[in-house]
């Protein structure tokens, strides 16, 4: 800034007008500019975005009797639905020390510090400034001659004469605000809030995901812990035939052959044995993992099969997988972001309205530069419209819309899984539980079968083959037995987690 005399004169305007005129007429100006920009580049801004047809499936469950509009068994909580305190104790430890929850904190810490930076730029932007500059001017310039002119003047005094190079000392604040005129900003701080939200809504999903899968491994541990129980007797059960039969070919009642088979029936009992050893070690440290811990053994709760399931199963309607399941809500909010991020791309062709005031003491002279008389302040608006980066804009905008797009499908897809997994664990579990009782008088029946062939065996009206053929069908059916349970028990939690449990 040069010390002329008009400088000056500029100076003594502004301390004797109010600042806020000079404002107000600087904010009209880049407002009628802004104006004649619209209207110069206005017919090169696009439209507004437009979605493709929703398709959002809507299916009803009526084909089962539990239906229920009121109420789901999403409205639970897990420490209710699981009665097993091992099991909750289990699933607080996971919640607690679980590295992926751990990460995605995070990541929601990430998304909550963007949103708030998204706040701060509709406010202006304050800044400390201390400068120091220098210029020489040419003797055949205006300035020069200007300058050269002011100093022979008789209304200056010899400390207000211009030296050549002339110092420029600035001690003050500038402030730049970008007067967010077409909410270009508020889209972007709605789009960052919105995908706070979404992030909030993923560590729901993954603490869902986390207690169900320790549920299943769970249950899946007793189940096999109980079939190894029903090995070990069996295997008990098989030595004292074995016995049996080794003692009736001693006395001449049985033939070698009959105990090769008995013996052959107990080694492949004791494989099985050993095979769920090695399953039951891979289960528990699959637990560990998502224990955040070492592998070791994992205290379990009831026996399996003494455990009873939920007897009344609510299922409520599809829209309530709206407001229940977190991957719903977070699609949610990940179509809302984007369709803000359109809308903010779209006001990027609008021209940009900023102010840039400063105050400050400005001089030549160290000595003044901290004067009262020093004290220099004013104010820039301008808008500014892209003439020239038309293309890039209009790309960033094409992206962003394709992206909303894509958000809306993968929306779309979400609602989708979410009926279909629910409609598949409501008919699963009343096939489970028929199968299940099935299986139980099958269980019944063998059980029968296997003594009344010991009694006929014994009495010789029987021979080897039929009891080693019922002792394995009740080693068969025992084992499946165990399965469906476990089966209609992971497939409640399923159920539990496709209605949105788990997370509360």
């Amino acid at each position: 800034m040069e010390l002329t005399k008009q400088n000056i004169m500029n100076i003594s305007c502004i301390r004797s007008k109010p600042y806020g005129r000079l404002k107000h007429r600087l904010c009209v100006v880049a407002l009628l500019s802004a104006i004649a920009m619209c209207l110069t580049v206005g017919c090169k801004i696009p439209q507004q975005g437009m979605l493709p047809p929703k398709a959002t499936p809507y299916y009803t469950y009526t084909r089962s009797s539990g239906t229920d509009s009121s109420q789901t068994l999403a409205d639970i909580p897990f420490q209710q639905f699981y009665s097993d305190t091992l099991l909750l104790k289990l699933i607080d430890t996971a919640i607690r020390v679980n590295p992926d929850l751990h990460i995605i904190e995070q990541r929601i810490e990430a998304a909550r510090i963007n949103t708030s930076m998204a706040y701060k730029n509709l406010l202006p932007s304050v800044n400390g400034v201390v400068s120091a500059g220098l210029d020489r001017y040419g003797f055949y310039t205006m300035n020069g001659v200007g300058n050269y002119d002011l100093n022979k003047s008789n209304n200056i005094t010899p400390d207000m004469k211009v030296p050549n190079p002339v110092p420029d000392l600035f001690v003050g604040f500038r402030a730049q605000w970008e007067i967010d005129a077409w909410g270009k900003l508020r889209l972007m701080r709605k789009s960052a809030q919105q995908r706070y939200l979404a992030s909030l809504e993923g560590r729901n999903l993954l603490i869902t995901q986390l207690v169900a899968e320790i549920a299943n491994l769970y249950y899946e541990l007793q189940a096999l812990y109980y079939e190894l129980e029903v090995i070990k007797k069996n295997i008990e059960l098989q030595s004292n035939e074995l016995t049996i039969v080794v003692a009736q070919k001693e006395a001449g009642r049985a033939t070698q052959m009959a105990v090769h088979q008995f013996e052959a029936q107990i080694f492949n009992t004791k494989a099985l044995e050993f095979l769920l050893r090695q399953h039951i070690v891979l289960v528990e440290n699959q637990l560990n993992f998502l224990l955040g811990r070492h592998p070791q053994p994992i205290n379990l709760g009831i026996n399996l099969m003494s455990q009873s399931l939920p007897s009344q199963l609510k299922f409520g309607v599809p829209a309530n997988l709206l407001s229940r399941r977190p991957d719903m809500r977070m699609a949610e909010f990940m179509l809302q972001a984007a369709m803000a991020d359109v809308e903010a791309a779209r006001k990027m062709f609008y021209p940009s309205i900023t102010l840039n005031p400063y105050v400050g003491f400005n001089a030549f002279t160290p000595a003044q530069l901290l004067n009262v008389t020093s004290l220099a302040a004013g104010a820039l608006g301008a808008a500014t419209a892209p003439v020239f980066q038309q293309g890039r804009i209009k790309g960033q905008y094409q992206i962003a819309n394709t992206a909303q797009i894509e958000a809306l499908y993968q929306y779309q897809k979400t609602l989708l899984q979410c009926v279909n997994e629910v409609v598949a664990e409501i008919k699963g579990i009343e096939f489970l539980q028929e199968a299940f009782a099935l299986k139980e008088k099958e269980l019944q029946q063998l059980r029968r079968a296997l003594a009344t062939s010991r009694d006929l065996y014994v009495a010789g009206y029987a021979n080897y083959l039929e009891i080693i053929t019922a002792q394995r069908g009740v080693l068969d059916a025992e084992l499946s037995l165990v399965t469906l349970k476990k089966d209609l028990f992971q497939a409640h939690i399923r159920l539990y987690k496709s209605l949105g449990g788990g997370w509360r």
